[in-house]
């Protein structure tokens, strides 16, 4: 969710830009509170270092459609290649911390974020990659070309211009997917979110339910909101903007820190 993945290095990524970041900067600043002295967990700085530039975004990119994180889930049917990234960053999340793996750590917990950031993300319920092959795109086409990922193809110049259009013009697939995005960055840019933190008894409720419960019902609760519809007919409002910092991202947050506390809770039964 606009990490600014293609931009260069900043030394204080997410505090001008980068949502990505500052969800990653409150969640970890919350996680305090739920550490035991037995076991570290990263600091923030070394986390969003694997962010931006360095993160999954990036490699839309680096390397195009070639070995990419998934980032998008369908919420009618979420149990997918998302989920199965999540199992992966957060099983190698425990395994580094049990291990006294400060820089394997840091990246998992900053890929695990991302990756649990992106699937409660409106504009990522979407079934983009089939709206893709409507415009006559499929994943082979670009693999390794920026270029070729950017542009979209046609058989004749009138279907090249119509294809374009339908992924960068105004409502266009792609235009779309980043003003929501950007209307996101800018509506959050002055909250802190202090009360984005689970409560004990969604922490237990966690424990018994296992993470991945809990998530899936993060990800049908911002289904609901129907914000991502209600943008491609309004644009951004302000009831859109109240619920990004009202809904959306205190619930955004919640699940980074509880994909984070999921994970440490069995590095501290492994080092027990």
């Amino acid at each position: 969710m606009y990490s600014f993945g293609p931009l260069p290095r900043q030394t204080k990524t997410g505090r001008v830009i980068g949502t990505h970041q500052k969800i990653d900067r409150v969640a970890r600043r919350h996680m305090n509170d739920l550490l035991s002295p037995k076991l570290a967990f990263p600091g923030i700085r070394d986390i969003i270092h694997f962010e931006g530039s360095r993160g999954p975004d990036a490699l839309h990119i680096k390397s195009p459609n070639i070995d990419e994180p998934v980032h998008f889930i369908n919420p009618a049917s979420p149990d997918g290649e998302l989920l199965d990234w999540i199992r992966r960053h957060s099983g190698n999340l425990t395994d580094a911390l049990a291990a006294g793996d400060e820089v394997r750590a840091s990246f998992e917990a900053a890929w695990l974020a991302h990756t649990v950031t992106d699937g409660l993300t409106p504009a990522h319920h979407e079934p983009y990659h089939e709206q893709l092959e409507k415009i006559k795109r499929t994943e082979e086409e670009v693999q390794g070309r920026v270029k070729d990922k950017m542009l979209m193809r046609g058989d004749t110049r009138r279907e090249l211009i119509r294809n374009n259009w339908q992924y960068w013009g105004a409502k266009g697939l792609m235009t779309t997917h980043t003003l929501f995005e950007a209307g996101v960055a800018v509506a959050a840019k002055p909250y802190k979110f202090e009360a984005a933190v689970p409560s004990a008894d969604e922490i237990e409720h966690m424990m018994e339910e296992g993470f991945e419960h809990v998530y899936l019902r993060l990800v049908a609760e911002v289904d609901s909101l129907g914000m991502y519809e209600e943008f491609k007919r309004t644009g951004w409002t302000s009831k859109l903007a109240r619920q990004t910092n009202s809904e959306l991202l205190p619930r955004v947050i919640m699940a980074v820190i509880l994909a984070w506390h999921d994970a440490y809770t069995r590095a501290l039964k492994e080092v027990a």
